[in-house]
């Protein structure tokens, strides 16, 4: 089966969208009502291939967005590019591997990415305000209305916020892993009305665009319009780390939460925005979830597992309550209190994640007694969840 969404930005004008998927009205109604909208640009769409930034693509960009700032919406922009930014600069003649170095990029990167942001936006009389998130900043509850409070402020003050990983100081275990997911839970987190993902790709295809008689998809109204559809990787330039799977997932995140989304190419962000037929419309399929269980879900990377007993196992999945020590049949890993983790059955499938409020080297002294023996044998301060039902989230039914 041909990989789709390889195609060059522009194939569209040779390809029409499949028979009955235009996205026509649904499209434009979507569109026409979204005031606040995130969008995000990939690498690819700002840098050459041999890394530094294109003035030019990126005030293009600038030009679209300032356009529908200038029609009372509100813009949050999740941009990638600082390590590619920064290749140039410091002499590397390509994305490098290790984390160390990518850093190092990031670090030159980033000043060289808001600058251009700045001066760009400056011509239109538009402030913006640089926004550096991991995922450790978002999965816990006070770091969660931190970040929600400042973005909400910059929009109540009429600055743009511009979002990236803060690739600077992210390990591998609280990175995101790519921006498209970013996006999407930022749109989550400012509860936007749109989500525009632009790349160099102008949309999602039924085979490889290069073969003759592939069509775009135009329209996508649940995963089952994806069925057959061998979701291709990569873009032409080589700087970023997504490709299509990323975006169609970054999609199912979204629209699982209830934000339409629109992916296509940098270069029809004025068609994304106006609600035009340009690239693949993604329509919700969910409706909103609470604020940062959506985060838990898919930003966090846990750091250890919880074996449940089966009564546990149906408290959590299907009562959705606390778990307790009572319920616990053993301990995987090394993680703090606060930390990610999973909460798995007795077959080892992940059925829930949450936030452990106790550490790895104190659990095991507490499993399968109850709340109150603990107390009484150690203390208050162990009468209490070993992971509460508000930070917690069900994986599967």
């Amino acid at each position: 089966m041909a990989a789709a969404g390889a195609g060059a930005a522009g194939a569209a004008d040779a390809a029409g969208a499949a028979p009955g998927t235009a996205g026509g009205t649904a499209r434009q109604d979507a569109v026409a009502a979204a005031r606040r909208i995130v969008v995000k640009v990939g690498s690819s769409s700002l840098t050459t291939a041999a890394g530094g930034l294109d003035a030019d693509r990126v005030d293009a960009l600038v030009d679209v967005l300032a356009a529908a700032r200038d029609s009372e919406r509100e813009v949050v922009l999740v941009s990638s590019g600082a390590i590619a930014a920064g290749l140039a600069p410091l002499g590397l003649e390509r994305r490098p591997r290790d984390l160390a170095r990518q850093q190092a990029a990031a670090s030159v990167g980033q000043g060289l990415l808001i600058a251009r942001y700045t001066a760009s936006f400056a011509r239109y009389g538009v402030r913006v305000g640089q926004v550096l998130m991991t995922s450790y900043d978002t999965s816990r509850r006070t770091h969660y209305r931190n970040a929600y409070r400042t973005l909400e402020q910059l929009l109540r003050m009429g600055a743009l916020p511009v979002v990236n990983e803060n690739d600077t100081v992210a390990t591998d275990e609280i990175r995101f892993g790519d921006n498209d997911r970013l996006a999407a839970l930022v749109a989550h987190l400012v509860r936007a009305d749109l989500l525009v993902l632009l790349s160099d790709v102008d949309g999602l295809y039924d085979g490889d665009p290069a073969t003759p008689g592939t069509s775009r998809v135009g329209e996508v109204a649940g995963p089952g319009d994806l069925t057959g559809i061998a979701i291709g990787s990569a873009g032409r330039a080589g700087v970023g780390t997504g490709g299509m799977v990323t975006k169609v997932e970054a999609a199912r995140i979204a629209t699982g939460a209830g934000i339409p989304v629109v992916l296509t190419s940098a270069s029809r962000a004025a068609d994304a925005l106006a609600g035009r037929d340009t690239g693949t419309y993604f329509r919700p399929t969910g409706r909103r979830s609470r604020g940062r269980l959506l985060w838990l879900a898919h930003a966090s990377a846990p750091r250890g597992a919880l074996t449940l007993d089966d009564g546990a196992v149906r408290a959590v999945v299907e009562r959705h309550t606390s778990l307790l020590a009572a319920g616990i049949a053993a301990v995987e890993g090394e993680f703090g209190a606060g930390d990610p983790v999973e909460l798995r059955d007795t077959a080892g499938r992940a059925v829930a994640r949450g936030l452990v409020n106790f550490d790895a080297k104190e659990l095991p002294q507490l499993l399968g007694r109850s709340t109150r023996e603990l107390a009484r044998e150690l203390g208050p301060a162990y009468e209490r969840e070993v992971v509460h039902k508000d930070d917690l989230v069900v994986l599967q039914h």
